[in-house]
Order: structure tokens, then sequence, then C-alpha cells
């Protein structure tokens, strides 16, 4: 294993990461005052650029003719979020989201408090760049709606805190290493084994002769449709600027923070509603199908057989909740299918809710739970096992019943007209059985550590966490998830950071960080 090589994209990441901080510091000058900016966002700051060019140092004989192999590239971006994660929960500790030193020195908070917020702001910024979307901004948590406060917790926090925990989850959408192809590759090499282990999905498509062309094309998409979806939101529906900024940043990387405590359902807007499902639903197709679009392939774009099973699938469980929802609930036909469409494509995408699901009946809730193990498409913003994962799992299970039927007869497996690979089928068919194991792992671990949580919610959370899909069912629905997560004891908040950093790494990344020979020798 080669350190240096490590160090160098550690540094370089934490470089391009202190740039939103420092856009985020500069609108709290503004916004809260150059003392509260300074308290809340120059550690952070400093942190950052004193850690990055420690690491350089460290690397300086690192040869620009050098390649960054698969392994430390996986580790590099393995090891890449945790410290990314702890500097983006400084803003929230010393902002006073969460109770700090600042509260501890007032005689505000005691020392038992100061470290849980500690633990709070942790969780909260994990959720933030892993795009899981769940808060621990609760009465219970936050210094701001302490004591007899009955109002909007999250809608009261300052304004460039909710701003930075947005931008955090824009920047976790994409991935912190894939922002940084555009700026260091050259210098780095082996962009495309970085590339392989930051972005979800098994592949990474080459839309450009050159790598730092590919993350160009990405990142334009990425922004422009923040942009557009933003400016959608504010010029037709009676969302403010700061509003429709927010959602239009949790959005395109499939986050899930809103503004207030109530998201989405607080609008009860179906225009609003409207505008992003779209854009949800674009989130959770491939990027390079997107680029495609815009690029007028449309056969190219309808041609892809992930893309057609996901809007089946899409197509068929927004039938059967809006069928069962009609049927077993007080809901109008036009609620049913509005709410059942919205949540049908947010469970797989951003987690947004447009109505409380944990009071769906229960055929609904299992479609939810469904969706949220499927997930979206391979190289998207959207969490889950992904559709080709998932397709070429069921293709390998009816090539195999079919061999015991007519044992001579050969049979290829194939995807969008093209065979797959062996090696591959077996490599997906690896991921989706550890996939499996770890659900199960992480059932038993979150049960073991709070008895008093139903099977409906251990199942759930464990879902959700490792799809990073946010809100979960029963009592983590989206009605009381934040005080629901606020109630759990630390060692279970920790364990399910590490559910949620697992989830986002995929489960690729994982098994290699975890293989011994990753870490034995420097060659």
């Amino acid at each position: 294993m080669r350190w240096d090589v490590i160090g160098l994209v550690i540094g370089w990441t934490l470089r391009i990461f202190a740039i939103p901080l420092a856009v985020v510091g500069s609108y709290s000058i503004y916004a809260d005052g150059w003392e509260f900016a300074l308290q809340t966002y120059a550690i952070a700051l400093v942190i950052a650029f004193g850690v990055s060019q420690w690491l350089f140092s460290k690397a300086s004989g690192f040869e620009v003719s050098s390649r960054v192999r698969d392994r430390e590239a996986f580790a590099a971006v393995a090891l890449g979020w945790p410290p990314v994660v702890f500097l983006g929960a400084i803003p929230f500790w010393l902002g006073g989201m969460f109770y700090g030193p600042f509260e501890f020195m007032a005689g505000e908070a005691t020392f038992v408090e100061m470290m849980s917020g500690a633990l709070h702001a942790w969780f909260e910024s994990m959720s933030g760049f892993t795009t899981t979307g769940a808060s621990m901004i609760d009465p219970s948590t936050s210094p701001v709606c302490s004591g007899d406060f009955d109002g909007d917790c999250i809608g009261s926090q300052r304004r460039s805190l909710l701003l930075w925990r947005s931008l955090s989850q824009w920047i976790g959408g994409m991935g912190v290493i894939m922002l940084g192809l555009l700026i260091f590759s050259k210098a780095l090499g082996g962009g495309m084994a970085l590339a392989r282990a930051e972005l979800t999905g098994p592949t990474v498509s080459n839309l450009s002769t050159t790598l730092e062309g590919t993350a160009r094309k990405l990142w334009a998409i990425y922004f422009c449709l923040t942009i557009i979806e933003g400016l959608v939101l504010y010029q037709f529906t009676d969302m403010g600027s700061f509003d429709a900024l927010n959602y239009a940043l949790t959005t395109m990387p499939s986050g899930g923070f809103g503004t207030s405590d109530l998201g989405i359902m607080a609008f009860d807007d179906s225009l609003i509603e409207s505008i992003i499902m779209v854009f949800m639903l674009l989130t959770c197709i491939n990027f390079s199908l997107l680029y495609f679009a815009i690029s007028g392939r449309w056969g190219q774009v309808w041609k892809d057989e992930e893309l057609r099973a996901y809007l089946l699938i899409l197509f068929v469980a927004w039938l059967a909740m809006a069928f069962n929802l009609n049927r077993a609930t007080d809901y109008t036909l036009t609620e049913s299918i509005r709410y059942s469409l919205f949540q049908s494509i947010s469970i797989s995408s951003t987690g947004y809710s447009s109505a409380n699901f944990s009071e769906w009946p229960v055929f609904s809730q299992f479609v939810l739970l469904l969706l949220m193990i499927i997930g979206a498409s391979a190289g998207s913003t959207g969490g889950g096992l992904k559709v080709l994962r998932i397709r070429i799992a069921f293709e390998l299970a009816k090539r195999e019943v079919i061999r015991i039927i007519q044992p001579r007869k050969v049979l290829a497996i194939r995807f969008n007209q093209n065979v797959v690979d062996e090696r591959r089928i077996w490599i997906i068919l690896g991921m989706v059985s550890s996939w499996m194991v770890l659900v199960t792992a992480s059932m038993l671990t979150i049960s073991l550590l709070e008895p008093n949580l139903s099977l409906t919610d251990v199942s759930s959370v464990s879902i959700s966490l490792l799809g990073n899909t946010g809100p979960a069912l029963g009592s983590f629905g989206p009605a009381n998830a934040a005080s629901t997560w606020a109630d759990l004891s630390p060692l279970s908040m920790f364990a399910s950071t590490i559910l949620m950093w697992l989830g986002r790494l995929e489960l690729l990344t994982v098994l290699v960080l975890l293989h011994p020979r990753t870490w034995a020798g420097s060659s």
C-alpha cells in the first residue's frame, strides 16, 4: 500500500472540500455577522487547509508519472470520507445547531450534553454527505428549540447552517473525489480507478476521450439540472429563493434534507410535488443516459434495458399503491394517485415525503420497502442495490434453472444486446449476496442495541441506512423521525453512521477495503 498516494488524494479532497465551506462561511458573514461566521466556519477551514498541506508535504516525493492503482483508489475513497464528515460536522457543533462548547461555556449545557452534541453533529454530517437524509434536529438535541419550544425546529436554525447542511448533500451526491478528478486526475494518474471507487454502480461510462472530460460532462449535467430546478421552483411556485435553492441542492443528489420539520409536506402543493418528482426521476436515471438525451441520442436512451426495467417497476408500484390507498384509506382517488406516485419515486431517490406513509396500509408499506431495496439505476445518485444488479442476478437464476432442464444448452446472459462477462456476473452476484449479509448483520446489531424497537423499525431502518434513503417505516417514518433518531442510544447512533458510510461506499469498495491483502506490503 502506497500511503503517499493515499495521502495526496485525501489532501486534495480536503483542499477542494474547503471551497464550498468557504462559500457558506462568506454567506454567513452577510446573514449572521462576522463573529458567528468566524466561530462556526473558521476552525473547519483552518483544519482542512492545515491537514491538506501536511499531507502534501508527506507526499512530496510522489512521482507524477506513477499511477493510482485500484487498491490505493478504493482505500483513498473509503478513508477520505471520515475526515470530510468530521470537518462537515464542526459548523453544526460550533454553530449551535446542536449543543456545543459555546453552550457549555455559557452554562447552557452540561459536559455530557456537549459531547452528545458532537455525536449528533457527526450523525447529521454523515447523513448529509452520504445523501441519506436522516436528521437529528429535534427540541431534545438542539439548543435553538429547547425548553417550551413549540414550533418548527429545523426552520428555526441559522440559514447558513441549513445551507451548509443542504450543500453537504449536493457535494456527496456526485462525490468529493469525483469533483477532484476535474482538477487533479492528470497530476495523480489512475483517475479511472478513483472514479470506479467513488461512483455508484458497476461501471463508469466513457463520455469523453479523457476522464477529465467525462467528469466535466457529468458535473455539468449535475450543476445545470440543480440550477434549472431551483429556478423553476422559485419562478412557478410559492417557494421563496432560499427554499428553492435548498430543495434543488437536496433533490439532485437524492438527499432529502428539508428546510422545515415537515419538509415537502409543509407546502402541501401538488405543483411543487410535480416539479420535484420530475427531477427526482432524473436523479434515478444513469447520468450517461441523461447526457445521451441532451445530445439528441434518444435511441440509445430508450434501448437501455435498465431504464425500461426501472420505469416498469415504478409504474407497477405506483398503480398497486394507488389502488391499495384508495381502497383501504380515506384518500380520494386523486389523492391516492398523487401520494403514491410521489412516494414511489421518492423512496428510491430523495426520501422526501408528501404524506405520512408510516400510517399507510401494510401492503403499501411493503411495496415501499421493496422499492428501498431495489433503489435506482446504476450510475445515478439514487441508492439501493440498483436495478442493473437485481436484473442480472435474476437472469443468472433463470439461466441456472434452464440448465437443470436442458444441461447441454449454452446460454449467455445479455444486457443491452451485449453478452455480460462471466466474471462481472459473479462479481455482481457476490455484491448482492454481501448486501443481504450486511442487512442481516445490521438488523441483528440494531435489534440488540435497541430492544424496544419493533421488527418493522429494525428492518426498515437497516435497509434505509444501507440504501441511503433516510425516512423508514414505523416510528422512523417521516412524521417523527428526528425525535426517534434522537432517542437512540449513543452506540446505536454511531452504528447508524457506520451503516450510512458503508451504504454510500458501495459494497465493492468495502470488500476491497476489508481484505487483508489490500494493506499487505508496499508494492
